[in-house]
């Protein structure tokens, strides 16, 4: 891994970092030994390589305030451990048309290249429109069965997905789009 990558990478490189990453926590490749670096050019812009800063013209990254931000916060800690850090890392990503950053935190478990693709433009297009809300789907209560009304204790659900309601590009035509939750090696990510 000679090459040095400008972050934020590009959306090829987002899927490939994806499906490495899947294939390594699966077992299917031994994780490689690299240590990747977080180096600042002298333009103020982050770079990621598995060389020594000063081998591209660039500092390493160090100091606890970037660790921080609020913008790189499921880089450094990896995955978000609750909703809130999902729909926050969401609406981070749509505001910022940032179509990497959506993808960071979908599940690409099991998916083939040409659904990756797919998925991708979608992710893509969704970053491309305004935000106005992510509300949580719930499941369906017993009320809403057939008329009939079961009483039960007061128990607080989790959501079953997320709804990013949006308007297209004219600022006042709707647009919605519902993502699935999925809970998968202790973190949460959007799926469908």
């Amino acid at each position: 891994m000679a090459a040095a990558f400008r972050y934020p990478p590009s959306v090829t490189c987002a899927t490939f970092l994806a499906l490495a990453g899947m294939i390594v926590a699966s077992g299917g490749v031994p994780p490689a030994s690299a240590q990747v670096r977080e180096c600042v050019d002298p333009g103020g812009t982050s770079v990621f390589t598995d060389r020594q800063c000063s081998d591209i013209g660039a500092v390493e990254q160090k100091g606890t305030a970037r660790r921080s931000s609020p913008s790189v916060r499921l880089h450094q800690g990896g995955c978000a451990r609750n909703l809130q850090d999902l729909v926050f890392e969401m609406t981070t990503a749509i505001d910022g048309q940032d179509a990497n950053r959506l993808a960071a935190v979908y599940h690409w478990a099991g998916m083939s290249g040409r659904t990756g693709y797919s998925i991708l433009e979608r992710l893509d297009a969704i970053t491309q429109r305004p935000l106005v809300d992510i509300v949580p789907v719930m499941p369906m209560t017993p009320e809403g069965l057939d008329g009939f009304y079961y009483p039960q204790a007061s128990v607080r659900q989790q959501p079953i997905g997320l709804r990013v309601e949006q308007t297209l590009a004219n600022g006042s035509t709707p647009s919605s789009t519902t993502f699935g939750l999925q809970r998968h090696l202790g973190c949460w990510w959007i799926k469908g």
